[in-house]
């Protein structure tokens, strides 16, 4: 019993050295709040197709991958995309980190399309609208053979992130990672708060008249 009660005093004396109190929220506030997102190792090596990934560490984080394919004789792909942040109340983190590294992607090959954030209040955005008119060029209009994106991805007023005067942001890709990748490749890494950012393809072709 004894040992006990000196072991509480410990406590409680090594709370009072650094000026924290024994509350749950002072505690992890002491802790600090860090973010880190990573891609390592052999993740989508060699990979073939369509890949779509979101990855995110914080709090708010807004990501899309979208994609749209059209065929036929007036062959019409589009998208429309709005991403919104309103009247949210977060922390940004002392540190935020988001990291590919190993040989993620390596010898990959096809459409691959990736978020990554690492933070606060952040909006990422990957769009690809392609379209295949079968009729041939000189026989359809314009109008009717189209790929469209309209997109928009912003953090709205109102939201709070309580941005820090200090800490760190890093963002980085290996040597090793995507080495021999081939295709189409749509990245957005992020790591801080309030930032949008977008990829976007479009593309319209027609079959040659036979």
């Amino acid at each position: 019993m004894r040992r006990a009660t000196v072991l509480t005093l410990l406590a409680a004396l090594a709370l009072l050295s650094t000026g924290v109190s024994a509350g749950d929220d002072d505690y992890a506030a002491m802790l600090g709040y860090l973010t880190s997102s990573r891609l390592d190792g052999h993740v989508l090596q060699g990979a073939d197709g369509s890949v779509a990934v979101n990855l995110a560490a914080g709090d708010l984080n807004s990501q899309a991958n979208l994609r749209a394919f059209a065929t036929g004789p007036d062959a019409q792909a589009w998208i429309d995309s709005r991403q919104r942040t309103l009247g949210n109340h977060a922390s940004a983190p002392l540190e935020a980190q988001a990291t590919i590294a190993g040989n993620v992607l390596a010898g990959a090959h096809g459409l691959v399309s990736i978020n990554q954030a690492s933070g606060t209040a952040n909006t990422q955005l990957n769009a690809v609208a392609a379209a295949l008119a079968t009729k041939g060029i000189r026989e359809t209009t314009d109008g009717s053979l189209s790929a469209a994106v309209s997109a928009s991805a912003g953090v709205q007023p109102g939201t709070e992130t309580g941005v820090p005067g200090e800490g760190t942001r890093s963002v980085s890709v290996a040597a090793g990672a995507m080495q021999g990748f081939r295709g189409v490749l749509q990245l957005n890494q992020t790591a801080g708060s309030g930032n949008a950012t977008g990829n976007v393809l479009s593309l319209s072709v027609s079959e040659l008249p036979r």
